[in-house]
């Protein structure tokens, strides 16, 4: 398969990290994030989170601390708005989404998917694609209950310690969610392997993405 660089030769790496609720980042692309911050040691990462509160905010603020530990500079925001009506406030969150484009001018922006079927995903993934007009997109995929898993046709490989990692992190830092049958070990290994196995990954693990638009 085809590989590509991320950022410009010579110039330190800028990823911004997109995610509706506190989790969704770990989850769609966790594995991702300590690959590249392992392979550029320079990078800088601004890391959103739109929706969390309470002992929701900690958790994400902890969570994040433990993925960008090898950043080279990092800023996270962790935002309140309610979880479940981001649609009715869209107009709060456009608005944060313009004053976060003056401030940030990443090479790659990961976000959710445009097709995922919960309503504060894809506004998300609207808005991410209404600001950052001029860069590289991302989409990852989170597993849920609604069975909306797509067909990714971007992959990033990941080692077995760098996919262990990641979900060592989301079970030890989202401990309100360990109740829940779902939020296991196996649920995020299961995902992993399977698109390691779409992408012949030589390390047995990737996540997927959906790529639209890409230039060379």
């Amino acid at each position: 398969m085809q590989t590509l660089s991320f950022a410009q030769r010579g110039a330190a790496l800028k990823i911004l990290c997109l995610g509706a609720h506190s989790d969704d980042i770990e989850i769609g692309c966790g594995g991702t994030l300590l690959r590249l911050l392992e392979e550029n040691r320079g990078a800088e990462v601004a890391w959103v989170v739109l929706g969390a509160s309470g002992q929701r905010k900690d958790e994400a603020l902890e969570s994040a601390g433990r993925f960008l530990e090898k950043a080279a500079r990092k800023e996270i925001v962790v935002k309140s708005f309610r979880d479940g009506f981001f649609p009715y406030m869209g107009a709060e969150i456009k608005e944060f989404f313009e004053d976060l484009k003056g401030k940030v001018t990443p090479d790659l922006v990961l976000t959710h998917r445009r097709e995922d079927l919960h309503q504060d995903h894809r506004l998300v993934a609207e808005l991410s694609w209404n600001t950052f007009r001029n860069h590289l997109i991302l989409e990852y995929e989170i597993a849920k209950y609604e069975g909306d898993l797509g067909a990714p046709n971007f992959f990033v490989h990941l080692t077995e310690p760098f996919a262990r990692k990641k979900v060592q992190i989301l079970l030890d830092a989202f401990r309100s969610q360990r109740g829940k049958h779902w939020f296991t070990e196996d649920t995020f290994m299961s995902l992993l392997r399977l698109r390691g196995l779409e992408s012949n990954a030589p390390g047995r693990y990737a996540e997927g993405f959906h790529c639209r638009k890409a230039c060379y």
